[in-house]
């Protein structure tokens, strides 16, 4: 999968709300769909006057409900009504599309929603270093290296003597860097990382920190 460029940011009405002690898939479709509200986009579906979409998991339990109303969109966790429409995603495979059922257009809106396009790979990691930068632990220098047909390209952010370097395609570490991938499944697709133990673990915690937004 190649890194898409993502539309100009622009500003909507559209808020999204998730449970005040939200499981993981609440987290990870709330934070998706803000990010999708912050960037601008499909924001035709975010700002749906009404509808409510059963969100699953194709392979675990978890189950979330996104309900919209008025130009609010609400994520909360567990199906415990009728959805106007249900669609089966991939957790660990950008929400990939696995399966739908009820209203077909509110079903593809849903989707559609939550394939959020990713930023350039540095964008990406500049934001990253700075939503989790004050993590406790947390490396004095960032080293994003993007590797590919024509080379490597490095970015470093921060500065001091303790680094952490993260090497992938543009595509692997956008994916990291927005929280679209979590650390360790990249690491199963090809991501490299060069550090301490104890950096992998403060690493790890920033990347649950901008996959969920916690």
């Amino acid at each position: 999968m190649q890194t898409t460029t993502r539309p100009t940011p622009v500003t909507d009405d559209a808020r999204v709300v998730i449970d005040d002690d939200a499981t993981p898939i609440v987290r990870l479709i709330g934070r998706t769909l803000r990010d999708a509200d912050r960037l601008g986009h499909a924001p035709d579906v975010l700002g749906r006057a009404a509808g409510t979409v059963a969100v699953r998991s194709h392979n675990t339990p978890q189950a979330a409900t996104v309900a919209f109303a008025d130009g609010a969109v609400t994520v909360t966790g567990g199906v415990f009504a009728p959805t106007d429409a249900t669609v089966v995603v991939d957790l660990d495979n950008r929400l990939a599309r696995k399966g739908s059922d009820g209203d077909p257009e509110l079903a593809d809106a849903m989707l559609r929603a939550l394939q959020v396009p990713l930023p350039e790979w540095r964008e990406a990691a500049a934001r990253f270093w700075g939503i989790t930068r004050g993590i406790h632990g947390i490396p004095d220098v960032l080293l994003a290296v993007a590797t590919g047909p024509d080379g490597r390209e490095e970015a470093r952010f921060g500065s001091g003597p303790s680094a952490y370097r993260i090497v992938g395609t543009p595509d692997a570490l956008a994916g990291v860097f927005t929280g679209t991938d979590f650390l360790f499944t990249a690491l199963e697709r090809g991501l490299r990382v060069q550090g301490s133990m104890a950096q992998l673990s403060t690493m790890t915690a920033a990347s649950w920190k901008a996959r969920y937004d916690v």
